[in-house]
């Protein structure tokens, strides 16, 4: 098996599709959970389906770029709608699950989606909440389950299979600038915008990444991160240009079990993932205390000294004698926690402080950071397994020119760029200029172009002094600095000074709870005067590396989690500043109440 990017010229992702299944007929392309076990789909029956769902949808109506919405978690049957929405012509509009009845009725609007794929009862009820918002010729067809009145993608596929040559036919006419999806901001900043990509920009994401060989032919990749979300889409054509099998099950509460049954050799996740590992590994060690805490603190002192030493090639026979006791003693039973076989991770979304990162290199768990936007089709920065650089997300794939504003802002050129945002021309306009994607973050580039991200531009806080602080930065510090605490957001933009609020780990907090005799309640521990002893800690050591006018002044603990579902978190675990600064503004003003 190869990489088909690197040898024929692809016009459009139903073809690469195509091209594979040609290829590699009879590999295993997909296993998925089926029952009690787990099911596995050649690369011909992947194509076969597409192409009879396809078939279906144009009898629905679907014509040459019109929009089908996809409201489905990760799951093998999203792959194939995806698939069978390009391969009848039109453009998938992603949402996410997770996604409230208004924000589907928007989204569903906004991109005109005449067609809705849904994939169950429950998400079908939600988009019947807001049915008078939609076009009156809207349809909606059911991935599992059944309600009368509603076909399944089963009877599209059963309609359409006589039709397989008139889908060939539309392959061949589908061009490398032809819409193939139109992604949702999350909205972190306000309205959602829909980024329009095309065909060739995602091959293009897809192309610069094979030359890295990110995924491999022999590698068993595990995905259960979003597909609505770019970084899962563009794994998703890796996947086929690679042929490479993965094992999809978006279930986040199977992670865990499925890792140990599965033993894949890649994963992608979001820096929260790997945070949690760290932080329950952490804090069971610590609730044990004695002999056990001594061998954990002592193998992490000397893992995080050798993976420094590894770096700089300068690891003598000494430091690695002791890594080698420190790996048998400690780290093999992490790498266990992950199946034992992962060659590394891919991390994105948001930054991942540099000691967790040497956490995990020195258990022989290399993450490799990587950066881009919806805007960029998402794959534009990651570092080379070859030749990582911690605390940088590596350099820019081929073909992708990049320089620095004298703001510090990112700004990209490449064939991965968006054609523009959804019906707002002012909008792109000025995300768009001259070619040229601002980006709107904040970095600088090495002497060898592998880039370190600063910070978010919207979201530098500018203290009533006139100083300018960089919250990202300071919470990962935080973080980094305590295996309880969860998520931090630094707060100051016209205050006097900066401060904090922070959340708990439950896992992690449990283990320390059951030590302490408290009850294991999150908002009883928030106010547990050892919990926040703990957690001034923290900041009184991440404060050691910041300037006076950026250290942190004072820190809350709040009673409750961050999550998607409380609408703290986008579906890709990043803070929604506004949200939290609105729903905690009491707490914060209370911390200036003697300013």
């Amino acid at each position: 098996m190869s990489h088909i990017l690197q040898e024929r010229t692809v016009r459009s992702i139903p073809e690469l599709l195509q091209f594979r299944a040609e290829e590699t007929p009879n590999g295993a392309a997909f296993r998925f959970p089926d029952g009690g076990g787990w099911r596995t789909v050649t690369w011909r029956e992947l194509h076969d389906r597409a192409r009879k769902v396809a078939g279906g949808l144009r009898a629905l109506g679907v014509e040459n770029e019109d929009r089908v919405a996809l409201l489905c978690s990760t799951r093998y049957e999203w792959v194939v709608a995806d698939l069978a929405i390009l391969a009848a012509g039109g453009a998938t509009t992603t949402v996410y699950p997770s996604n409230t009845a208004e924000e589907c009725a928007f989204i569903i609007t906004d991109s005109g989606s005449r067609v809705v794929i849904v994939e169950n009862e429950d998400q079908y009820n939600k988009i019947a909440e807001v049915r008078d918002q939609l076009h009156d010729d809207t349809k909606l067809v059911l991935i599992e389950g059944s309600i009368e009145g509603v076909p399944t993608l089963d009877d599209l596929a059963e309609q359409g299979a006589g039709s397989v040559d008139e889908i060939d036919a539309i392959v061949d006419s589908i061009g490398p600038d032809n819409l193939a999806t139109l992604i949702y901001t999350s909205g972190t900043t306000g309205r959602p915008k829909g980024v329009e990509l095309t065909q060739d920009n995602w091959l293009y994401a897809a192309e610069g990444s094979s030359r890295l060989d990110i995924l491999r032919s022999d590698d068993l990749h595990f995905l259960w991160l979003p597909l609505s979300h770019s970084m899962g889409k563009v794994l998703e054509i890796l996947m086929i240009d690679a042929g490479v099998e993965t094992a999809i099950d978006g279930r986040v509460d199977k992670i865990v079990e499925n890792l140990a049954e599965i033993r894949p050799t890649l994963m992608a996740a979001a820096p929260r993932i790997f945070e949690k590992v760290h932080n329950v590994a952490v804090s069971s060690v610590k609730a044990e205390g004695g002999a056990k805490a001594a061998i954990f603190n002592w193998a992490v002192r000397v893992g995080a000294t050798a993976s420094k030493r590894k770096a700089e090639g300068t690891m003598g026979r000494a430091l690695a004698l002791e890594h080698k006791i420190a790996d048998r003693l400690v780290f093999a039973k992490l790498r266990d926690r992950f199946g034992g076989r992962v060659r590394y991770f891919i991390s994105g979304s948001a930054p991942l402080s540099q000691d967790l990162i040497e956490f995990f290199d020195a258990a022989g768990l290399t993450v490799l950071e990587g950066y881009g936007l919806t805007e960029s089709a998402a794959s534009t920065f990651v570092n080379p397994p070859d030749k990582p650089k911690f605390g940088t997300v590596g350099p820019p794939l081929p073909g992708t020119e990049v320089k620095i504003a004298e703001d510090g802002e990112i700004l990209l050129r490449s064939r991965g760029i968006m054609r523009g945002y959804h019906g707002l021309p002012d909008e792109t306009a000025q995300t768009l200029q001259d070619g040229w994607l601002y980006t709107g973050d904040i970095g600088e580039l090495d002497d060898e172009s592998y880039l370190r991200i600063t910070d978010r531009k919207k979201e530098l806080i500018k203290t009533s002094g006139g100083k300018y602080v960089a919250p990202t930065k300071i919470e990962g510090l935080i973080k980094s600095a305590s295996p309880y605490i969860s998520n931090a957001l630094v707060h100051g933009d016209r205050r006097k000074y900066c401060v904090a609020v922070v959340t708990l780990d439950p896992d992690a907090v449990g283990h320390w709870a059951e030590e302490q005799g408290v009850e294991n309640d999150p908002a009883v521990i928030a106010e547990h005067p050892e919990m926040i002893k703990l957690v001034e800690a923290a900041v009184d050591k991440a404060n050691s590396e910041l300037a006076s006018y950026e250290s942190i002044k004072k820190v809350s603990i709040l009673p409750a989690e961050f999550s998607v579902e409380t609408g703290e978190l986008t579906p890709s675990m990043k803070i929604k500043r506004r949200v939290v600064e609105q729903q905690n503004m009491d707490v914060l003003d209370s911390m200036y109440a003697d300013a």
